[in-house]
């Protein structure tokens, strides 16, 4: 259910111009505020985008709303699925409420109660899977996806997706003209993706730094060795 078209969606600052109009409909540009804890004397000033004043509390649907969007405009979709613990099964969910749409929710079997009734909030139908990670709900997800009508919006390799946070560089560089340094966590990979993209094309002097947690350190591992180096982590 994907065009080729949409794997170079990212390149088009006209795209994702064309994606924050659309996202401007739901919410505002989210705070963008100097952090007094933060910024001292080696960094004078250090800022703080607020994407938890977004309606899942975090920049997840940027991407959920947009990929779905698009996604309807190519073909039939009365469904949509996705693989997650928190973030970004609500952001889909969100999404396919806004649209009248089903989400199913993969997952393991123990997720938390409070992670659950929160993935419930936004109308999502979650469905356990066994395993201590998300390696059987991805799988199950993938599966389930292959039924007709049904998308799937996985946000490590959606080419969608990342346009939607790339919205976000935008924003940046208009409340922040002076800008030299944006640090993004890598997550799944579509953040840093989009905000790194828009951020070079909309400004090429800018440096984009990549951070992860210590115990989740898949993405930094892989960069230094050139080889994927997996890690037992958090999902989103």
């Amino acid at each position: 259910m994907r065009s080729e078209a949409a794997a170079s969606a990212i390149c088009s600052l006209a795209t994702v111009r064309e994606a924050r109009a659309f996202l401007e409909t739901f919410f505002r540009a989210s705070p963008l505020i100097r952090s007094d804890g933060l910024s001292g004397a080696d960094n004078p000033n250090v800022y703080l985008k607020l994407e938890t004043e977004l309606p899942t509390r975090s920049f997840k649907p940027r991407g959920a709303l947009w990929a779905l969007a698009v996604n309807l405009k190519r073909c039939g979709v009365h469904e949509v699925t996705a693989c997650s613990t928190g973030n970004h099964g609500a952001a889909v969910a969100f999404a396919a409420r806004h649209f009248g749409l089903t989400a199913t929710i993969f997952t393991h079997s123990d997720l938390d109660p409070a992670k659950r009734a929160r993935l419930m909030k936004f109308g999502a139908r979650v469905v356990g899977t066994g395993g201590v990670d998300l390696t059987a709900a991805s799988a199950a997800a993938s599966d389930y996806a292959s039924r007709s009508g049904v998308l799937l919006l996985d946000d490590a390799t959606d080419p969608d997706i990342p346009v939607g946070p790339a919205t976000i560089a935008l924003e940046i560089v208009e409340q922040l003209s002076t800008v030299d340094t944006i640090i993004v966590p890598i997550g799944d990979t579509a953040l840093i993706r989009g905000v790194g993209a828009a951020a070079k094309l909309l400004k090429p002097t800018v440096r984009i730094l990549g951070v992860q947690a210590e115990q989740a350190p898949a993405y930094a591992q892989a960069w230094r060795t050139g080889v994927a180096i997996p890690t037992l982590g958090s999902c989103s």
